[in-house]
């Protein structure tokens, strides 16, 4: 397989703390792979090197084989990078719908005047639109919501409408910054099975921090390990969870 996103000596400092330190890693198209570490070993921060937030300090980034390093997050987003975080970014105040729908004006063909002006292409268009953005909520069991004001969903119902909303710009990497983040072992379940649904049937990469094991273990073709901003392990999940540098970053040294 191809390396969709590639990650070459990137490393990145706030002051003189070093975040992420020499980090070299390929995500092949069309896998679900796993990003993890304790507290603090530097995976947000990663996402957000990728993402555009920060511009890594040394080091460069390559979305399907052309560099993206510095682009400002609409760029990226452009190329077909999109994601989630890990605290919820929703318009609670705007409709389940429209939070969607926002998100794909991103790629609006009629411009600011056909909308304006209410031209037949730009009728057309926000037919289109709305008819893409009701199947995204059906895809997560939240099209008897579209009408609700997103600030009244529960919080695992708001998760997926998150995830629906980057699926709407069309990504083909999708970064997911802890799913899993309070939800219940129901919920847990159903988000598995979802994450392997959105990988098959839009065709996308996923690409994911998460620290619940179960969903790590259970969904991830790949893991790579930070530890203080260093890779420790990386490869298969059933290695990677018996590795002794990982059993350490998580559990401790033996006797202390």
């Amino acid at each position: 397989m191809s390396a969709l996103l590639s990650i070459e000596n990137m490393s990145h400092y706030f002051g003189g703390l070093k975040a992420v330190s020499n980090f070299n890693f390929e995500v092949p198209e069309g896998v679900i792979y796993g990003l993890i570490g304790p507290n603090g070993s530097g995976k947000t921060t990663t996402f957000n090197l990728i993402t555009g937030i920060y511009r890594p300090t040394e080091g460069k980034i390559l979305f399907d084989g052309r560099e993206i390093t510095g682009y400002r997050p609409y760029r990226i987003v452009h190329r077909g990078v999109a994601r989630t975080f890990q605290n919820l970014r929703i318009f609670g105040n705007l409709s389940v719908l429209d939070n969607i729908r926002i998100a794909r004006h991103f790629n609006f063909k009629a411009g600011l005047f056909g909308s304006l002006l209410r031209t037949p292409g730009a009728l057309k268009e926000e037919k289109k639109i709305r008819e893409e953005s009701m199947q995204l909520l059906e895809v997560m069991h939240l099209q008897n919501r579209a009408l609700e004001d997103a600030k009244n969903l529960p919080y695992g119902e708001l998760r997926r409408l998150e995830i629906a909303r980057a699926l709407a710009t069309k990504p083909r990497l999708l970064l997911l910054d802890e799913p899993a983040a309070g939800m219940n072992p129901k919920e847990v379940s159903d988000l598995m099975d979802l994450i392997r649904r959105i990988r098959d049937e839009f065709n996308v990469t996923v690409f994911l921090i998460e620290h619940h094991m179960k969903v790590v273990m259970g969904i991830c073709e790949r893991i790579k390990v930070l530890d203080f901003g260093e890779t420790i392990a990386e490869g298969l999940p059933e290695a990677v969870g018996k590795n002794p540098k990982v059993l350490e970053a998580y559990l401790g040294k033996r006797g202390a």
